[in-house]
């Protein structure tokens, strides 16, 4: 379903509860030691530390050296949501966890007593996963660092000639952290006088409900999800439940994995939101926070990674969407250069070579292409990208042998991840493309030895060609298939 809405530039309220939090210097942050493994939960300041200091400081160090004829054409960014509230489901965990600790817990540990008698439970159900103040500012800075980083493409006169489009998701968190992405923009140049628009496509970006295979075969089905649940109930976790048990002063039996996962989430949620370093962080050490991270690394792999082949192939409508868009500013790019080529005519014999290229995105009509979804909406297309892809599977039983994994979703999906796909042209129809993760450089794979220089667009599409010659949505997520594994 499509959606179009306009809608003026200002914020008057993103959610129905507002924490406004104040800028802190890093020094003055108490920030947990084990902030680093939180996961889907974690900050994007953990992802890239120099923002902490100063939120709209670029990194321009990942922009290839290129020659002064290379420009860019095209622009998409494909984001996550801001920081957002827990959801219902898991509030109603905390509020369970948080009954436990008040009236069961027997530890005498200062941090414990605090918990017991000073916090208290703020978290209500009808926050349901809506965005956060945080989120409002991650969304919002993360617009003027990427006007920052391609001022050409993003830009007040491309805004106002709408060239800008912005696509989202329509839950409440993606409206909301679209606004703010745009919010940041017209503060940035002051724009009062007009209206920007966008565009709600679950089709696009929550393809992930609506693939019936996926969600037939993987979500609703407890076979398809095994190995996650052997790692729930391995030695391992096991012995992060039975800490925290021991710490508070409780039965074994009360510490589920449910339980132990509230826990985490606890300290996550308390750093992401209210930037405290909680009381609920002393129930793990660093180990029992990799454990954590794992179990959470494996739900995302087997669900949306690299378990089965519908996980990655449920994200091919993004994918051809996105290529669709590349191949369109390539065309539209491609004619404008035709037109004023160097070919003789009877006005200038052979035209000077200031026209042979277009000036950046000049005649391409969707410069820049803005899309706002979630970690299940990125992480698809990452994996059907190849990124992140280790020679052995995470399973329940090589825990300590993925120390060292690239599937780590703390680095990969922060609040706010994003990726970025510039198109340049370098002029004598080359075209290049460079990807961004996260405002890092990350290689397409099999690509890297055009580092340097960045991939040429051709070898790309030939990289994908499979994909972009199948991959087709409606076959892929058609029922009555045998799940294969990836």
């Amino acid at each position: 379903m499509t959606q179009e809405f306009s809608v003026s530039t200002s914020i008057a309220s993103p959610c129905r509860r507002r924490l406004v939090i104040s800028g802190l210097h890093r020094n003055t942050v108490n920030i947990p030691t084990i902030a680093k493994y939180f996961n889907t939960k974690g900050r994007y300041e953990e992802v890239n530390p120099y923002l902490i200091d100063d939120k709209l400081s670029v990194n321009k160090s990942v922009l290839p050296a290129l020659s002064a004829k290379c420009q860019p054409i095209h622009l998409t960014a494909i984001i996550r949501h801001g920081t957002r509230y827990p959801n219902s489901n898991v509030i109603k965990n905390m509020q369970q966890l948080y009954s436990i600790v008040v009236h069961n817990a027997s530890g005498e540990e200062s941090w414990l007593k605090e918990l017991q008698n000073q916090w208290t439970m703020w978290y209500t159900e009808d926050m349901d996963g809506r965005l956060v103040q945080k989120g409002v500012d991650d969304l919002k800075n993360l617009a003027v660092r990427l006007s920052k980083l391609f001022p050409s493409m993003i830009s007040e006169e491309k805004l106002r000639a709408g060239m800008i489009k912005f696509i989202t998701s329509s839950k409440h968190r993606c409206v909301n952290s679209t606004l703010s992405f745009k919010a940041g923009l017209t503060e940035l140049w002051a724009i009062s006088d007009m209206e920007v628009g966008f565009t709600v496509n679950d089709t696009l970006m929550r393809f992930y409900t609506q693939c019936a295979r996926l969600v037939q075969e993987v979500d609703k089905n407890t076979s398809a999800l095994v190995e996650i649940d052997k790692f729930h109930h391995g030695s391992d976790m096991m012995r992060v439940r039975e800490k925290i048990a021991n710490l508070l002063g409780v039965p074994h039996s009360l510490i589920s994995h449910d339980m132990a996962e509230t826990a985490f989430y606890f300290c996550a949620y308390e750093f992401t939101i209210r930037t405290e370093n909680s009381p609920w962080c002393q129930l793990f050490d660093e180990e029992g926070a990799k454990v954590m991270e794992y179990a959470s690394d494996l739900r995302e792999f087997w669900k949306r990674g690299y378990g089965y082949d519908i996980d990655r192939k449920a994200s091919c409508v993004l994918f051809h969407d996105l290529f669709d868009r590349l191949n369109k500013a390539a065309t539209e790019n491609r004619s404008v250069n035709t037109m004023v080529g160097s070919s003789p005519n009877r006005i200038c014999g052979y035209c000077p070579k200031i026209f042979l290229h277009s000036r950046s995105g000049q005649k391409v009509t969707e410069a820049v292409t803005v899309q706002v979804g979630h970690a299940e909406t990125l992480l698809p297309l990452l994996t059907l990208l190849g990124f992140f892809k280790d020679n052995n599977r995470l399973t329940s039983n090589n825990y300590a042998a993925q120390t060292r994994r690239s599937f780590r979703t703390s680095l990969m999906m922060p609040y706010a991840a994003n990726l970025v796909l510039v198109l340049y042209d370098c002029g004598d129809d080359d075209l290049r493309l460079q990807p961004l993760l996260n405002e890092k450089r990350v290689d397409f794979p099999g690509l890297t030895t055009q580092k340097a220089s960045m991939p040429r667009f051709q070898d790309v599409k030939e990289l994908y060609r499979e994909l972009l010659q199948g991959c087709d949505f409606e076959s892929e997520c058609r029922l009555f298939r045998a799940p294969a594994e990836g």
